[in-house]
């Protein structure tokens, strides 16, 4: 005799990726629909709703959302018990995890005083020491990135940083 209940319709093959992705789920409904209206002010003159300040924020937790929503389903669809399943997490050393954790420090400690581009460097510097970058050259991204990325904020998007400490 078989009992009914142990024909489930639909079984979640994926427990850690469901639990991840309704977390992701619950935290871009929150930014979106209650972080952004309430603490986001608009200018009451606005010349193109690309320059609102609402505006990089909502495509943050718009894709937020997209993306939770397809963690969700893919742990619904995806078996990930195979040996040979590539995204197994494999945990890397106590270093690199305390590494990673001090360049965030850096960054954001250190992002006032010495301004967004001197506290991006060391702390790509960080990142790419506790990863196993070899190649010298890469480390030259290192200048690159964040004086790239901080001219795109202050230029392009008019976002006012402190560039340097000077």
């Amino acid at each position: 005799m078989s009992s009914s209940s142990s024909k489930r319709v639909m079984a979640i093959r994926d427990p850690g990726d469901v639990l991840s992705g309704c977390v992701l789920l619950v935290a871009s409904a929150i930014l979106l629909f209650y972080l952004i209206p309430n603490y986001i002010s608009e200018p009451p003159i606005m010349q193109s709703p690309l320059m609102s300040p609402r505006w990089l924020p909502r495509i943050v937790g718009g894709l937020m959302l997209l993306f939770s929503c397809l963690l969700i389903v893919q742990g619904l669809l995806v078996d990930n018990t195979d040996k040979e399943d590539g995204r197994r997490i494999e945990k890397g050393p106590r270093l690199r995890f305390a590494m990673m954790a001090a360049a965030l420090v850096v960054y954001v400690g250190l992002f006032e005083s010495l301004g967004a581009v001197i506290s991006g460097i060391l702390a790509t510097l960080i990142l790419f020491a506790a990863h196993p970058v070899r190649t010298w050259w890469v480390y030259s991204l290192a200048f690159v990135l964040p004086a790239a990325v901080a001219f795109v904020f202050v230029k392009v998007m008019n976002v006012p940083l402190p560039l340097m400490p000077f």
